[in-house]
C-alpha cells in the first residue's frame, strides 16, 4: 500500500515541479496572437488598413475584443503567403498538464470529486467533428498537452466519444473527442459499433461550440464538406461553428488555402462575403497577388448588426486575396445571442459544398503543434460564466485501462496491414504497481487466424516488440511513471 502511495506522490511532485518552472500565465486580450480580420494592430489588420478604433468598438465583449475570422498567425502558411513578418511566439499554454491516475479506483474518485472551481468560474464545451482521419485526436492531444487519445493514419482509430479537460486559471475547456462521421455502410465494412454512428451526434447536443476539422492535404475531399458533416451542422444550426483547416504544412501550393476556405464556407464567414480572384497563371513558389474587390453580401439567416469594423471598405494592399465586404450581419461575438442561421433541408444540402455560417477560420498543423496555441487562446476567451464539471486535476474522463487499450490499438493500426488490426481483441491479465512504483501491465492480443498471429509477432518477434516498446513509452508520458508492458499474441478459441 505504501509503494503505490509513494508512486502517486512522486508523480504529483514531478507535475508540480514542472508547473512551477513554467510559472503562471496571465491571459491578456491585448496580446492575443495571430493575424485577425478587423482587429487593429494585427498583421492582416495592417494590410487592410483597419483604423485603431475598430478594436474597441465591440462593447458587448467587455475586456475581450471582437475577433472575427482570422487566417492564422504570423509565421504560418498563410502568413508567409501574404508576406506577414514573423513574430516571436507567445508563451505556450498548458505545458504541464496533470498526469492520469494509474489506478482505476483513484481515477474514478477523482472524476466523482467535487470540482474545485474558483468564485467566478467559466466553462466551454467543445465538440470536434470531421471526416475520419482528419486529425481530430491529434488536435485534442495537442490542446491537452499530453497524449491520451489514440492517433493513427488509418481511419476509425477513435471508437467512442471521450472527454478531455483543460483547466487554466478560472476557465475550464471540455473537449469532446468523437469518432469520425461515417455512414452505416462504412461502419459495417470496418466492423464498427453502433456508437460510432451515434456518438458524434450525442456530443453535438452538449456542445457550446463546434470545431469542424478538414484535412487540406487530401485533394479528393478538401474542397467540400462531407454530407455527414453538413447534416450534423444543419441539425444543430444554433451552435456556433468554427472551421479548422488542418495539415497546412503538407500543402505545397499555399495559394490553394484561399480557394479551399472559400469553397468550404460558401464564400461567407461571420456574415462577411469572401472573394478570391485567382490569376490565370499561379505558381506555388510565387506570392499570391489577388486584388481585393469589396462587394455587398446578404448571407441567409444572419440578422445580428455588425460592428463598425465590418463597414470599412479600405482596399487591401497587393498580395491579399481576401474580399471582406461591408457588414452582412453576424459580426458580433461568436457565442452571443442572435437568431442564428436558418435550418437547411435535405434538398438544400444536396447542392451545398460548404457551410456559410462559420464564425471563424483557423489554419494549423496539429501534428507539429503549429498555431494550436492560437486556437487554444481563442477557445479560452469564448468560455461563458458557469460551474466547472471536473476537478482541476482531471485530464480525461477515460479510465487508465481505456487509455492503455487505445494506445495499444493505435500501434496495431500502424503496424498491421489492411483490415487485420480491426479484428484484434484485447484482454488485460495483470495491472498492478510494483515495489518501486512502476506500473506492470500484461495483455493478450487475440487474433482470428494463425496467419494474423505470425503477422503480428513478426520475424524474430520484431513487430510485437516494437508495438510494446512504443506503447509503453506513450503510457509513461500519460501516467508520468515507469511502465513495463508485456504483450502476448493468441489465436481466438
Amino acid at each position: 500500500m505504501a509503494a503505490p502511495m509513494a508512486a502517486a506522490a512522486a508523480r504529483a511532485a514531478l507535475w508540480a515541479a514542472g508547473a512551477a518552472v513554467a510559472g503562471p500565465l496571465r491571459l491578456r486580450a491585448a496580446r492575443f496572437p495571430g493575424s485577425r480580420w478587423n482587429v487593429s494592430g494585427s498583421a492582416l489588420g495592417r494590410i487592410l488598413s483597419v483604423p485603431s478604433w475598430c478594436s474597441r468598438s465591440s462593447a458587448a465583449l467587455g475586456r475581450i475584443p471582437s475577433v472575427p475570422s482570422r487566417w492564422n498567425g504570423s509565421s504560418s502558411a498563410l502568413g508567409s503567403l501574404l508576406g506577414i513578418p514573423a513574430e516571436a511566439p507567445p508563451a505556450a499554454l498548458g505545458q504541464h498538464p496533470p498526469p492520469v491516475a494509474t489506478d482505476k479506483e483513484e481515477q474514478k474518485r477523482l472524476l466523482e470529486h467535487r470540482p474545485d472551481h474558483p468564485p467566478q468560474p467559466r466553462v466551454l464545451r467543445i465538440a470536434i467533428i470531421g471526416a475520419p482521419n482528419a486529425g481530430k485526436s491529434t488536435l485534442c492531444n495537442q490542446l491537452l498537452g499530453r497524449k491520451v487519445f489514440p492517433v493513427s493514419k488509418k481511419v476509425h482509430t477513435t471508437r467512442c466519444k471521450a472527454r478531455g479537460v483543460i483547466t487554466h486559471e478560472d476557465t475550464q475547456l471540455i473537449i469532446l473527442d468523437t469518432p469520425g462521421l461515417t455512414n452505416p455502410l462504412k461502419a459495417k465494412r470496418h466492423n464498427l459499433d453502433e456508437a460510432m454512428l451515434t456518438d458524434p451526434w450525442d456530443s453535438m447536443k452538449h456542445a457550446d461550440l463546434v470545431l469542424v476539422l478538414v484535412d487540406v492535404s487530401d485533394h479528393w475531399t478538401r474542397n467540400s464538406l462531407s454530407k455527414e458533416v453538413l447534416r450534423c451542422l444543419s441539425q444543430f444550426p444554433h451552435i456556433p461553428s468554427v472551421l479548422v483547416l488542418n495539415k497546412v504544412d503538407v500543402l505545397k501550393k499555399k495559394f490553394l488555402l484561399l480557394e479551399i476556405a472559400t469553397d468550404l464556407t460558401e464564400g461567407i464567414v461571420n456574415g462577411k462575403k469572401l472573394e478570391v480572384k485567382s490569376s490565370p497563371k499561379q505558381d506555388s513558389r510565387s506570392s499570391v497577388k489577388l486584388p481585393l474587390h469589396p462587394t455587398q453580401a446578404s448571407p441567409p439567416g444572419s440578422k445580428v448588426p455588425g460592428s463598425p469594423c465590418g463597414q470599412e471598405r479600405n482596399q487591401a494592399q497587393e498580395g491579399s486575396g481576401l474580399d471582406r465586404s461591408s457588414d452582412a450581419g453576424g459580426a458580433g461575438h461568436p457565442l452571443g445571442t442572435g437568431e442564428g442561421p436558418e435550418h437547411h433541408g435535405s434538398k438544400d444540402l444536396k447542392d451545398m459544398k460548404g457551410w456559410p455560417h462559420f464564425q471563424e477560420i483557423f489554419m494549423l498543423a496539429a501534428l507539429r503543434g503549429e498555431e494550436v496555441d492560437t486556437l487554444k487562446r481563442y477557445l479560452l476567451m469564448q468560455a461563458k460564466p458557469g460551474p466547472w464539471e471536473f476537478h482541476s486535476e482531471v485530464l480525461t474522463s477515460q479510465s487508465p485501462q481505456e487509455i492503455c487499450d487505445n494506445i495499444i490499438r493505435e500501434k496495431l493500426l500502424e503496424y498491421l496491414p489492411l483490415e487485420v488490426p480491426y479484428g484484434v481483441s484485447q484482454v488485460t491479465h495483470v495491472w498492478e504497481e510494483g515495489e518501486c512504483g512502476e506500473l506492470l501491465i500484461v495483455q493478450s492480443l487475440l487474433v482470428p487466424r494463425e496467419s494474423h498471429k505470425r503477422m503480428l509477432i513478426g520475424r524474430g518477434g520484431k513487430v510485437i516488440s516494437r508495438i510494446a516498446q512504443e506503447a509503453g513509452q506513450d503510457l509513461m508520458n500519460a501516467f508520468l511513471c515507469e511502465v513495463r508492458l508485456k504483450l502476448k499474441v493468441e489465436v481466438k478459441g
